[in-house]
């Protein structure tokens, strides 16, 4: 739980800590961002309450990028897709990027 708190809390403080979390597997990531969720396709999906708890993310899957926002859930990202797809990363996989 305190991973999950950490996390969260390096995302929302800014430049001070990290304004990205990258995972990766192979070729395909995700990043996180600590920037409001800017997509439109996302947010409209969502209730007008939830729309500020989101944040921005980009995936790169096979070489193709997708915009998602995300929410942490428990000991996850919760990734919501352009698309309506949805997924679930661990938090611990995440780190600071080392080049952007």
């Amino acid at each position: 739980m305190r991973f999950a708190l950490f996390c969260a809390a390096a995302l929302l403080a800014g430049p001070v800590l990290a304004d990205e979390l990258v995972a990766s597997s192979g070729n395909d990531s995700v990043r996180l961002s600590s920037s409001p969720c800017s997509s439109e396709e996302v947010l409209n999906r969502l209730h007008p309450k939830m729309r500020t708890a989101l944040r921005d993310a980009t995936a790169v899957v096979q070489g193709k990028t997708f915009k998602a926002c995300w929410v942490v859930e428990g000991h996850a990202a919760h990734l919501l897709y352009e698309d309506g797809d949805q997924g679930l990363i661990p938090l611990r996989d995440f780190k600071i990027p080392t080049s952007a």
